[in-house]
């Protein structure tokens, strides 16, 4: 977001949000999503602002007139591993060094490393990481894939079947599953009891598309695919392997290749959407090649940035 002009916005640090200024940040980031294509703040940062998360500091900036054209969100819950920032500026008011204003309120704000991602890979982004000295850290590819092709058969491994998620019964082993199953995931394995209440509170949340692979003896969770499905006015309906993961002590034998063919189908046979969506770091090969073998191709690049 690189300024050509001489922005006459004004940045201001507030350490509580009301709830207007919450309805106004969470316009904006609809906006701006619907400008570029790409969300501009990730979900778990949205669930927070709605819930008047406390461990965070946000600057917001205006214009003379009032009116929202930018935020910044400075997660502090984690210090061990930074700060995490996002950054979105009002379509209407950019190139106007807005974001290089919200930018520079960053680093004057925080101490620490910092972690910022850019969602799309917007050139603009990148040439202000760079400007700022920001160092391109990890890459998180969007997939897609049509559910009008043929789907892969889900073969489950023998003693395996598959249920529905039981909310308030499951969510502990789940959750013990879903840290072992992603425990080098630098925020998928980390995340709590408040982090799955506010998910199962969502109104896209369905617990039929919430699918255990579990021992057919025991009921012991081996593996899940929790799907969701993307509705927003006047765009199209889009499904998402929203997470997929796998007992560590079961892997090889075809688990994770049987939970997304059965979640596709689902979505597909169950939701009548024909096409679905899902988000992978670069660097997992595995599942890079697994998700390409099965009909998935890249579609967008979300970049995480990180300084310090």
């Amino acid at each position: 977001m690189s300024s050509t002009q001489s922005s006459s916005d004004q940045v201001s640090r507030v350490d509580r949000l009301g709830p207007a200024e919450i309805a106004e940040i969470l316009a904006l980031a609809r906006t701006a999503g619907d400008a570029d294509g790409a969300d501009p703040m990730d979900e778990h940062v949205l669930l927070r602002l709605r819930d008047g998360y406390a461990a965070a500091s946000h600057l917001v900036a205006r214009a003379a007139d009032g009116t929202l054209t930018g935020y910044a969100h400075l997660d502090t819950s984690d210090p061990d591993h930074g700060v995490g920032v996002e950054l979105m500026v009002h379509p209407a008011y950019r190139r106007r060094g807005t974001g290089r204003m919200l930018a520079r309120g960053v680093l004057a704000t925080a101490t620490g490393p910092l972690r910022a991602w850019a969602h799309g890979d917007h050139p603009s982004a990148a040439a202000l990481a760079v400007d700022l000295g920001f160092q391109r850290a990890r890459v998180l590819w969007q997939l897609r894939r049509p559910l009008a092709a043929p789907l892969p058969e889900p073969r489950l491994p023998d003693g395996v079947t598959l249920r529905a998620f039981r909310p308030g019964s499951d969510d502990e082993a789940w959750l013990t599953l879903n840290a072992r199953a992603f425990a080098d995931h630098p925020e998928q394995g980390r995340w709590t009891a408040e982090d799955l209440r506010v998910r199962l509170a969502e109104p896209w949340f369905d617990p039929a598309g919430f699918l255990l692979a579990v021992e057919s003896t025991t009921d012991r969770l081996l593996g899940f695919h929790w799907t969701k499905v993307h509705e927003r006015p006047g765009s199209a309906r889009i499904g998402e392997v929203y997470v997929l993961g796998v007992e560590p002590t079961a892997h090889g034998g075809g688990l994770g290749r049987a939970l997304t063919a059965a979640g596709l189908a689902y979505l597909r046979d169950q939701r009548g959407l024909d096409r679905v969506m899902l988000y992978v770091d670069e660097s997992n090969t595995g599942a890079v090649a697994l998700y390409e073998r099965i009909g998935f191709a890249r579609w967008a690049a979300h970049v995480n940035y990180q300084l310090g």
